[in-house]
């Protein structure tokens, strides 16, 4: 295998996520590199609806199928909500385009959502003069993830929204491969005073040193809060029986069976899992209260994708401290910003082996998250 190939699982690993402000945490993608976007259409219409599940349903479904695809090899993506976006090495292409065209045909099948999907070649990012950079964060023992610097990914979904690079839908009957997607846990409900999620970005030109300055201070600020603001209790999130999210994960499983069908298969699983952790029964070595630690231990509530996006509990006295730093740094022209706020955080899972501790969970806020907090982003 090239050393290119190797790029990513050959980063070091971070377990401070402050650092992660720093630039020179980063190292520049290679070139022969390729980006994969995607974003859904009318995302904040449907969360003003109420199917916020659904958008970081399908948003998390694009990192499954990649996933999947490439057989569990290590690969860097962040999940952004109502999308999601990530890179591959170039003997992945091929195998990856064919799985966003199916996750995009799935979309659009089950739910009526219009998935957006395109390849980007890193090489094009740089040439705009927007790289590609990368740093890995370690989350939890085994759970890490990407964080993306340098304008890229940015670049590459404001092209594919123009309708560059666009991967065309599947044919009808295609399916993708999204084995152990799932959304089982109920909604976090905050222990402080809110669940605040945030989407900042820097502004075109600014020194990335200025911009890492401000989300150094905004990462600083919410360090004192209980887990650093991490939305999920120590014991990790609460269940309930059936869960709320079981019609939406037998969509993603049903392959070509009915919905009905995977919903019934759902639902005995989730009994299961439920009354494990309720009585604290192990069953073929299986814990389910340690794995519901781990889950919670393992979740993605911060990151850096071509900014700071973050979902945090917090009191209000910190949300106004966090809001005041951003409001300035806004006014000084070094980024822009949006926030939500709802009474819950939510997540979306990708497990695939029970039994392993390599699961990876999404964090959101439970009435629209990241999506809203986007779209109140102000244009200068």
């Amino acid at each position: 295998m090239s050393e290119s190939a190797l790029f990513y699982e050959t980063l070091p690993h971070r377990t401070d996520f402050a650092a992660m402000a720093d630039p020179a945490q980063f190292a520049e993608l290679p070139g022969d590199w390729w980006v994969g976007v995607s974003d859904i259409e009318g995302s904040t219409q449907l969360v003003a609806e109420g199917k916020y599940k659904t958008v970081n349903m399908v948003g998390a479904a694009v990192i499954s199928a990649v996933m999947n695809v490439l057989d569990g090899r290590s690969f860097p993506f962040v999940f952004g909500g109502d999308g999601a976006s990530f890179a591959v090495w170039p003997a992945a292409e091929g195998v990856v385009r064919e799985a966003l065209a199916a996750v995009a045909r799935w979309a659009d099948t089950e739910f009526g959502i219009t998935l957006r999907v395109a390849l980007v070649p890193v090489a094009e990012c740089v040439a705009a003069g927007h790289p590609v950079r990368l740093a890995r964060f370690q989350a939890a023992p085994e759970a890490h993830y990407a964080m993306f610097a340098g304008g890229g990914l940015s670049w590459s979904e404001a092209q594919m929204k123009a309708g560059h690079y666009a991967i065309p839908v599947a044919p009808e009957g295609a399916v993708p491969d999204l084995t152990g997607l799932s959304c089982r846990w109920s909604p976090m409900v905050a222990r402080a005073d809110t669940i605040l999620s945030l989407v900042v970005v820097p502004e075109e030109e600014i020194d990335a040193r200025a911009f890492a300055s401000v989300a150094a201070q905004v990462i600083d600020i919410a360090y004192p809060l209980d887990r650093e603001g991490h939305p999920a209790p120590a014991a990790g999130p609460g269940s309930a029986w059936p869960p709320p999210g079981a019609t939406l994960e037998a969509h993603a499983q049903r392959g070509t069976s009915s919905v009905a069908k995977a919903r019934r298969k759902v639902l005995v699983e989730t009994f299961i899992a439920w009354l494990l952790v309720k009585t604290g029964i192990k069953l073929a070595g299986f814990d389910a209260r340690r794995y519901a630690r781990v889950v919670g231990e393992n979740a993605d509530f911060r990151k850096f994708d071509d900014g700071l996006k973050m979902t945090i509990d917090c009191d209000f006295a910190t949300r106004d401290k966090i809001l005041t730093v951003l409001e300035s740094a806004q006014d000084a022209g070094v980024l822009r910003f949006g926030a939500s706020e709802q009474s819950e955080a939510m997540m979306t899972c990708i497990v695939p082996d029970f039994m392993r501790d390599d699961h990876v969970h999404f964090i959101d806020g439970a009435a629209g998250g990241y999506t809203l907090a986007a779209s109140r982003m102000k244009a200068r």
